[in-house]
């Protein structure tokens, strides 16, 4: 895989937490504070997507159309549910 791409960006972060982060990467948490502070952001982006997606289904299962669409594609594979159940047994 080619390595990524990488612009430099300037952030303004409390004095306390950047003194952590220099401990953190002290201690070996990560080779650098850039390595550290990637590695932190792409968890927190994660864990923002899979709230949005979680709000979006939330709010899919409250619409009328999408609960018939899903009825109606659990009717369609009863059939092929149960014979891959029966072919587990």
């Amino acid at each position: 895989m080619p390595p990524a791409k990488t612009k430099k960006a300037t952030f303004v972060l409390d004095a306390e937490l950047l003194t952590s982060l220099s401990k953190a990467v002290e201690q070996g948490a990560a080779s650098s504070a850039d390595a550290l502070v990637d590695r932190a952001l792409r968890r927190e982006l994660t864990h923002v997507d899979r709230r949005t997606r979680a709000a979006r289904w939330k709010e899919a299962g409250l619409d009328p159309l999408f609960r018939n669409d899903v009825r109606d594609v659990e009717e369609a594979f009863t059939e092929a549910d149960a014979e891959t159940a029966r072919s587990l047994e």
